[in-house]
């Protein structure tokens, strides 16, 4: 029972320290996308881009520094490449949300960009949660058994008596 309480709570502090990232990503995202939209002419969408690539910078030194620092870190290079690939996809997904927004449904105030790019950064985030944790940040193979548990076992188990 302890064994399934304690993989419970290790996934609730790993969802809480990828939400504590992911969530300050959001903030990076849209205050990036929205300063972009104030300062430049770019289309929304390539707005929303920008915004997305510097949010993914961000984020990958918090998952790797915060989130998953205990992970395996011997493949920095395979690690950064499938980092990259997987949220390439989740800048297809979050920006495409956008795009169909703006340009198949006309839906392009402020207002409305930021509603769709909001709803893509969440779709996005489901995508990117199961591919981070699954293949980029691979968790450490399980070590041996910890100092001291034989002794619990040893407490465990019906004294023989010896005759």
């Amino acid at each position: 029972m302890e064994r399934g309480s304690s993989g419970l709570r290790r996934i609730f502090r790993e969802v809480a320290k990828f939400g504590a990232v992911g969530g300050a990503g959001v903030l990076v995202n849209l205050g990036v996308f929205n300063l972009v939209r104030q300062v430049t002419d770019l289309q929304v969408v390539r707005a929303g881009v920008i915004a997305t690539i510097v949010a993914i910078i961000f984020n990958y030194v918090g998952f790797r520094y915060f989130t998953y620092r205990d992970r395996d870190k011997s493949r920095r290079t395979r690690e950064m490449s499938l980092f990259l690939l997987y949220s390439a996809i989740g800048l297809v997904i979050e920006n495409g949300i956008l795009y169909a927004a703006t340009y198949g449904f006309g839906w392009d105030s402020p207002l409305q960009s930021n509603i769709f790019k909001f709803l893509g950064i969440g779709v996005a985030t489901l995508f990117r949660f199961w591919s981070y944790r699954t293949w980029v940040f691979r968790a450490l193979p399980a070590r041996g058994p910890v100092a001291g548990s034989d002794r619990l076992t040893q407490r465990r188990k019906p004294q023989q008596r010896v005759p």
